[in-house]
Order: C-alpha cells, then structure tokens, then sequence
C-alpha cells in the first residue's frame, strides 16, 4: 500500500473552504457553545461600534450646531458608555476564542499522533520523521492561529462591514453605492489571487518539512559525518533545502501581503468619493455636515474591516495548506487492519506461511509462493546473502506487513484475525536494529509488556531470576535502575541488543524470531543468551537469521533463502555450500 506522502505533492487536489470546514467541524463539535457566546460577544461589539457613528451624527446636527453642550455631554456620555462596553465584549471574545485554539490544537495533535499509532511500519518507511515532526507542530500551529486570533474576528468584520453597508444605502443610496463600488472589485481580485496564495502557502509549509527532514537526519547521522569528514556534504544539503525553504517562505510572504495594499488603495478610494460627492450634496443643502462625518465614519467602519480581512485571508490560506498536510495524515487507514475471527483450519504447525507473495513495491517482488510450516517447539534457521529476504520473511512472521498474495496462519488461524495485543504478545520479535527509549532499563524491559507493566519489584525479581536474565541485568551498573537515552549513547550496541533481547523474552511467546540478535555481543555473552533461551518453554518456537553459521549448527531445520525463493538447506555444510554457490554466481 502507497503510504508515501510526498508523491500527492501535486496530484493531491486541495480542498476548498466548505469542504475543508466540513473536515474541521469533529474537532469543532465540542466547542459549540463556546463559540457561539463568541459570536454573540462579535456581535454586540459590531453593533456597537455601528451605533457610535449614528449618534454622533445626531449630536452634531442637532446640539453642536446649535450650541447646546449638556446635549453634547449627554451624548458623549452616552458614546464613551458604548465604546467601553463594546471594549468588554472584544475583550471577552479574544479570551474565549484563545481557549478555543488551544484545545482543539490540543485534540487535533493528540488525533495527528494517535493516527501515527495505527499506521504499519510501510508509513514511516516511505516518509520522512521530520516532515512529520513539522506536521503535528508547525501546521497544526498555524491552524490554531486562524482559530484562536482570526475565525470570530474574520466573522466579526464580515458582520461590521455588512453592517456599515447597510448604513451607508440608507443615510444616502447614490452615495453608499458609489462608495462600495472599489469592494466589488476587491471580492473579483480576491477570488482570482486565493487559489495562488493557498498553493504558495502549501508549497512553504512542504517545504519547511524538508527542512525539518535534512536537520533531523544530520542530527541522527552526525556520528558518520564527523567519522567520514564530511561536513562539507551534509552543509551543503542543508544550504539547498534551506535555499528551497526561504524562497518558497518568500513567494508565500509576498502572497500573503498582496492584499493589504490593494485594500488600502480601495480604502482610500472610497474615502476620496465620500469627500466629493458628500462636499457636492452639502453644497446643494442635500446634506448635513453631521451625516458626512457619520458617513466617512461608516466607510472606515466598512473599509478598515476589509483591510483585517485581507491580513485574515491569507491566514485563512495559510490555515487551509497547512489542514490539507494534516489532513493527509488523519484520513490514512492502516492495511493492517484486524479481521473478524476465523475459523481454525487444520494447516499444520504453529505458524505456517502458504503460497506467499511480498513486494515493497510494483517493481520489486521481494518473495514468490513461498510455503513454510514451523512446528512448535523447534527451532529455525534462516540464512542466505544480504537482501535476500531473510528480514523481510520475519517481518512477515510478526506481521508488521501483510503478505501481497496468500496467506499465513498461527495456530491455525489467520494472522490477520488476532489483535495487535494478542499478537505482540504470542510472537516475540527481536530486531536487527534495537530501539531504546529514554527512562529506566525497567522501563525500557517492560515496554509494551501488559502482564508485567504493573506486576511488584518483587514478583519482576522473581521471573528475571527465573529466567536467568538476572545475569545480563548485572552487568548494568545500576541495575533496573540504569537510566537509557533514546539514541542508546549511554550504553553500546551490544548491551542494546541484550536489553532488546530481555525484552523480548521477558514475555515468554509461542514464537520468538532472533534477527541477527548476536551480532554484536561476545561469545561468552552469546552462550549465556543460549542458555536463557534454553529456559523458554519446550513448546516455544524459535526462528533465528544469521549471517555466521556457527549460531545456528543446534537447529532442527535450516532454510536457504534468496531472490524470493525459500529452499530447505539441510545442514550447516549444505546451508554454506548454497550460499558460496550463490555468490560464485553473483
């Protein structure tokens, strides 16, 4: 399944306004409320502003022209009284709506890293963890800002502005539709430059993930930079993605700036119009110098919410790039997906793989009808040369990807039908690159361990005595307690691969698969892993990969595999004969 984000680049149709909105609303829905008292703060606050210029009007025609200044104080009270209350109720919408932001940034990063949980081990093969990474921080941020600063104000002035229009017809038709001419050709402008500015966003918003991408991966590879001297390569990689960024950063800023100064222009235009015709009305006693200044009032009421809509508009394209990035994410569906339960079918062994079929991609067929049938109690050796599909068929056996064709059974069921607890439970899986987490190696032992996780300090010593890891645990210096960092920096590879190893066996699975789990430990070590091994149930079944033959000389059976075909080997001898063969023929 094609999980790689990068490649709807261009292809991904971007979502428009409504549908997007329509997307948004789930993460929505438990702020109705909330948001609603926020309009209804907006609202009032419109409605006050637009009073203002109404009775300021009056107060002009009726008492300063003819010098009655308790009238006037009267009045001015009376405005100072609405200015402070509309203060209240802007006041009490920027706290709501800043509330508002952080929760549904909150439940929109948790789905984001939820969604990351259920996706298969093919996601973040085909994608970049710093594209990711700049996913859930920096496009949800930007979506957070529309929500918390922009959306009740957007609405807000789209409320005012309609408001002023109305206004203005009614104070004087020929004048308001003069004045609201310059606004028609805004919206024409508006619609034609959006679809631009979007694009421009999104393309700064991908960029900036590629920039996060190169920062992270040179972070993780420092160690092969500096031991290869080349710091010359990976500066020069960082300079173009930079290079990329800024440019796009800059063709988006550009974008998002294109309005204001048309905005103002249209502004200042409606002003000028105000000014003559109003001068003209007022000459011919059409007019009254109180509506005039009620009437410019009304056109900055009506224009300086435009030029806000302008700044809000490019955020709300901002907004919408950065949702459609996050949205990708969100609307993947895992194809690890669990079956309904099925019946057991008389299939054989413990795990049995029939007729078989893996790609990773179109191109490249990685196995062919390959039939297995692993016995319980047994062990299993899988050799062959690099890249031959040893890894590939153990990935298939713990089920971190699906087979492209056939089908493989545990216990005579599909593997499809048991839950991701059951399975990571029953199948232990030690892996060629062991991953540590930072906290404790207890912590790091018990991950992901549901029947120890909670389990006492004394019942834990009890099973590692049992076990005979108390051996490996001692040669940490503080035992349980040793503190691990993520990056494994504090311990070698070595003591990674046992502490995967105790992991892995602390569980006790049917099945345990070893994928070059000795590689890098002793000998003296590797035997005393042997030995914990010999200490798992008779019924476990063990599958180990190896590249040295002399690991796997004590199994009961050894598979040959190479170019996607699965061969029983026999021996040691004959296991060594086919891969000297193969590479006579290479």
């Amino acid at each position: 399944m094609k999980y790689d984000l990068n490649i709807s680049k261009d292809e991904h149709k971007q979502s428009d306004l409504f549908s997007s909105a329509k997307k948004m609303w789930p993460l929505l829905a438990t702020e109705k409320k909330v948001i609603i008292i926020a309009l209804l703060a907006t609202i009032v606050h419109s409605l006050l502003s637009l009073a203002a210029p109404r009775l300021m009007a009056h107060t002009i025609d009726n008492y300063i022209a003819v010098g009655n200044f308790g009238g006037v104080l009267l009045f001015a009270g009376i405005i100072l009284v609405l200015f402070l209350l509309g203060l209240a109720a802007q006041y009490a919408q920027i706290r709501i709506m800043g509330e508002v932001g952080q929760r549904v940034l909150f439940r929109m990063r948790n789905r984001i890293f939820n969604k990351l949980q259920e996706l298969p081990v093919a996601f973040f093969n085909q994608n970049k963890a710093g594209d990711l990474i700049s996913r859930i921080n920096n496009d949800t941020e930007k979506i957070n800002i529309f929500f918390s600063q922009a959306l009740v104000q957007f609405v807000g002035s789209l409320f005012l502005m309609t408001g002023s229009a109305i206004f203005l017809i009614s104070i004087n038709a020929r004048l308001g539709g003069a004045t609201l001419a310059p606004a028609i050709i805004l919206l024409v402008i508006t619609l034609l430059l959006s679809p631009w500015v979007k694009k421009t966003n999104l393309r700064s918003a991908q960029t900036l993930g590629s920039l996060s991408s190169e920062v992270q991966e040179s972070l993780n590879n420092f160690k092969v930079i500096i031991a290869f001297n080349r710091r010359d390569f990976f500066k020069a990689r960082f300079q173009e993605v930079n290079k990329k960024n800024y440019v796009a950063s800059i063709i988006a800023g550009i974008a998002n700036n294109t309005f204001a100064p048309i905005y103002g222009l249209a502004a200042s235009a409606g002003q000028l119009i105000v000014l003559i015709y109003g001068i003209f009305l007022i000459g011919n006693d059409l007019f009254t110098i109180g509506l005039l200044i009620s009437f410019l009032m009304y056109v900055n009421n009506f224009y300086n919410p435009l030029r806000q809509l302008a700044a809000l508009w490019a955020s709300l394209q901002a907004a919408l790039a950065s949702w459609d990035r996050v949205y990708e994410i969100m609307n993947l569906e895992s194809d690890l997906q669990i079956l309904p339960d099925s019946a057991n079918t008389e299939v054989g062994g413990l795990l049995v793989f029939k007729d078989v079929d893996f790609q990773y991609s179109e191109s490249e067929k990685v196995l062919h009808k390959i039939n297995l049938n692993f016995e319980r109690g047994k062990t299993y050796a899988l050799v062959g040369p690099t890249g031959g599909g040893k890894t590939t068929t153990a990935s298939l056996m713990a089920r971190l990807y699906n087979p492209t064709a056939g089908q493989i059974y545990f216990k005579g069921q599909d593997i499809r039908s048991l839950s991701h607890e059951e399975r990571t439970n029953k199948i232990g899986f030690i892996l060629q690159e062991p991953i540590l987490f930072s906290g404790t190696l207890r912590e790091n032992i018990l991950y992901g361990n549901t029947a120890l996780i909670k389990a006492d300090k004394q019942k834990l010593e009890e099973i590692i005595n049992r076990t005979g890891i108390d051996k490996i645990i001692s040669r940490f210096d503080e035992g349980l307690d040793t503190p691990l960092l993520a990056n494994g920096d504090a311990v070698s590879l070595g003591q990674k691969q046992l502490i995967a190893f105790i992991r892995a066996v602390l569980r006790e699975p049917e099945l345990l698969i070893l994928d070059e789990a000795t590689a890098n430990i002793d000998t003296v070590t590797e035997k005393l892993l042997a030995e914990i091994i010999s200490k798992l149930p008779s019924s476990t079944t063990k599958v180990i990969i190896a590249h040295r033959l002399n690991t796997i000389e004590n199994a009961d059976e050894i598979y040959f595999i190479n170019a996607g075909e699965v061969l029983p080997a026999g021996s040691k001898e004959e296991a060594l004969e086919l891969l000297l063969k193969r590479n006579s023929q290479s």
